[in-house]
């Protein structure tokens, strides 16, 4: 059931993005990873914390035909961000996260740059996790508002 490889994208260590420098990525998500989808949108993480968890992603090749960030390019950085926090919180008592609800509000846009996701947890429970993401742009403008909620469930292999 959980037969994968983490991925952990690497052509943008090292760089100071909106003011923060992205680490490398296998010791900021402990091992895990960032996933497949979001290795392909150019998701980074500098802060992780089933609490709290600072991310940032590229505006360039995630935008809609008239060059603004696609809103599904949103839920993507708001998804990653409360699932893998999410997992942070589940996978140590035996339990792993999977999204059951997602939603977001698109209040701004972004053109160029890169968006900062910055992801705090609501409500971290045995049977479910709740985050708040707001996205902002490289000028501090919030840009999206997304909160996920995640199911704890049981892994198998766990005692």
């Amino acid at each position: 059931m959980f037969d994968f490889e983490p991925r952990f994208p690497t052509e943008h260590i090292g760089e100071v993005v909106n003011g923060h420098t992205i680490p490398d990525q296998f010791e900021v998500t402990q091992g895990r990873g960032v996933g497949v989808l979001a290795e392909r949108m150019g998701v980074y993480f500098i802060e992780l914390t089933p609490e709290y968890s600072l991310a940032v992603m590229p505006v360039e090749g995630n935008t809609q035909p008239i060059g603004l960030m696609h809103g599904g390019a949103y839920c993507v950085l708001g998804e990653a961000m409360g699932s893998v926090a999410a997992n942070l919180h589940a996978w140590p008592k035996g339990g792993y996260a999977v999204g059951t609800d997602i939603n977001a509000t698109h209040t701004g846009s972004a053109s160029r740059g890169w968006v900062t996701g910055e992801c705090r947890s609501i409500q971290l429970g045995g049977t479910m996790t709740v985050h708040e993401i707001v996205i902002s742009d490289a000028a501090g403008r919030r840009c999206s508002t997304v909160r996920i909620t995640n199911l704890i469930r049981r892994r198998p292999d766990a005692k």
